[in-house]
């Protein structure tokens, strides 16, 4: 197998649960909070740091307030920014997991990182703002209210990061190759799906001209 499967999320969308489970289904590693581990390992920041920063849009005093830490670093110079670096370390981390095989990440832009990619496979996952709220309510056993603010919360943060980092449209149809509806077939059936298109990636079946070009498709 060569498929990297990406997944963008929704808050409460279960896009998360579902990236895990692919991974299971397919045998193969899934990264999410393991990424930034790993990028705190390949750049020598604090993997605090990089929880700090992570999915969070940029912010000029937050990072006036960091960027002194990158001047005890080695190699750091005086035009370097400590959110660059957390950004850059991340984007060169999700190229360096997908060098090593098939895999599942979870959000960070990873599909941009990966564009041009031919083995990539891009998804967004998202649900009805309802079954979001009712979902994170009941998983972090939060009143509907304090849920349906997180989830909002939590999106804009999201989106404001993917759109300036990536250039593109968090959530929008033209930014990946499939746009899911968790709610539509359920976690489990949104598993098989992405499943069947993985390896539908693996194996394409020819179009009936591609085996016999002389054949008219009308």
């Amino acid at each position: 197998m060569r498929t990297i499967i990406t997944i963008g999320r929704q808050l409460g969308s279960g896009g998360k649960e579902v990236g895990i489970r692919v991974a299971k289904e397919l045998n193969i590693p899934c990264y999410d909070k393991e990424l930034l581990k790993e990028a705190a390992r390949q750049s020598g920041l604090s993997e605090k740091i990089f929880e700090s920063f992570d999915e969070r849009p940029k912010s000029l005093l937050y990072s006036i307030a960091m960027d002194s830490y990158i001047f005890s670093l080695p190699g750091a110079g005086a035009g370097d920014s400590l959110e660059q670096q957390v950004y850059l370390a991340t984007f060169d981390t999700i190229r360096s997991l997908a060098q090593r095989g098939p895999c599942v990440i979870i959000g960070r832009c990873a599909d941009y990182a990966l564009s041009g990619n031919p083995d990539l496979l891009s998804l967004f996952i998202y649900a009805p703002m309802e079954d979001r709220i009712q979902r994170v309510a009941k998983r972090q056993n939060l009143s509907y209210e304090k849920a349906r603010v997180l989830v909002q919360k939590t999106d804009r943060r999201r989106a404001s990061y993917y759109d300036y980092y990536s250039g593109r449209t968090w959530g929008a149809v033209s930014s990946y190759d499939f746009c899911l509806n968790s709610s539509a077939l359920g976690l489990s059936g949104t598993v098989e799906l992405i499943r069947a298109m993985a390896e539908q990636k693996e194996h394409p079946v020819p179009s009936p001209t591609e085996i016999d070009p002389t054949r008219n498709p009308a």
